[in-house]
């Protein structure tokens, strides 16, 4: 069975960098390509967007050209670590006709998500558990050529919705799964470990997702908390040099956004933060 491992990562982000070492190692580990999308092929025009929207989240059609070639693909955005400890997520999910990612849904609230697609798209039969609607994460996807959602999303209804509706990619690949009533199915937290679940234990996850804020106090400080755990994970895997001058750039770029957002003294800025702010 041929399988792949699918990513998104434009530019020199540090973090991006630290995300595909442990991606390239875990392909490996699970006798998969390694594809990563340093350009986009799939465009949408984003104007003047009712809520924050990317034309980059449009790439993850992509995994439908990429079935044409592989058995089954694992999609995962460059803001995910996978620890050297990941179990092989194809072997615990196994059935070919069905799409796994997690479902969210049991800790968010996404009625409203689910409200502004329909509103666009028209009313399906959208699946509940107890009282909350099914609503999956799009950050860690695995599919199947057989699961057939890819093959059915089409860009054209990307650029309909994209400055419409909040989270515009993922309520839409949501509401294709559910209009054509394909199989579905939630992982473990553990293959999508986000801090909506507290960062109590994270480390040890599986898949550590650094969605919003990610483990940090604030979002501007995302990417160093994320070097700071992958320094930690990959201490004595990825070399000391490699460690070392990704921290420092994920460093820097960080003091390059504090610099702006405060009117003091660089100085006295970069003194602060390095007392303060852990990495």
């Amino acid at each position: 069975m041929k399988k792949a491992v699918f990513t998104l990562a434009i530019g020199d982000n540090p973090m991006y960098k630290a995300a595909l070492h442990s991606f390239k190692l875990y392909a490996q580990k699970v006798g998969a390509d390694l594809i990563v999308s340093d350009q986009l092929h799939y465009r949408v025009d984003i104007v003047n967007p009712k809520y924050n929207a990317s034309c980059a989240w449009t790439e993850k059609l992509r995994i439908g050209a990429l079935l044409k070639e592989y058995d089954r693909v694992l999609y995962v955005d460059s803001d995910v670590l996978i620890t050297p400890h990941a179990r092989d997520i194809f072997e615990l999910y196994p059935d070919l006709s069905t799409t796994y990612w997690f479902n969210e849904g049991i800790k968010q609230e996404r009625k409203n998500d689910i409200d502004l697609i329909q509103s666009e798209l028209g009313q399906v039969e959208w699946p509940f558990i107890g009282e909350r609607p099914v609503y999956y994460n799009a950050g860690i996807i695995l599919t199947s050529r057989q699961a057939g959602l890819f093959s059915l999303a089409q860009l054209e209804d990307l650029q309909l919705i994209c400055n419409k509706i909040t989270h515009y990619d993922q309520s839409y690949f949501n509401y294709t799964l559910h209009k054509h009533q394909l199989n579905h199915e939630s992982f473990n937290k553990s293959f999508n470990r986000m801090d909506m679940f507290g960062n109590e234990g994270y480390l040890e996850a599986d898949f550590i997702h650094y969605a919003g804020k990610g483990y940090a106090k604030t979002s501007r400080r995302r990417d160093v908390q994320f070097l700071k755990d992958f320094s930690a994970i990959f201490d004595g895997i990825v070399s000391a040099d490699e460690i070392k001058r990704l921290k420092e750039d994920a460093w820097q770029a960080y003091l390059k956004v504090i610099y702006k957002k405060y009117p003091l003294p660089n100085i006295f800025i970069k003194l602060f933060t390095e007392r303060f702010v852990p990495r």
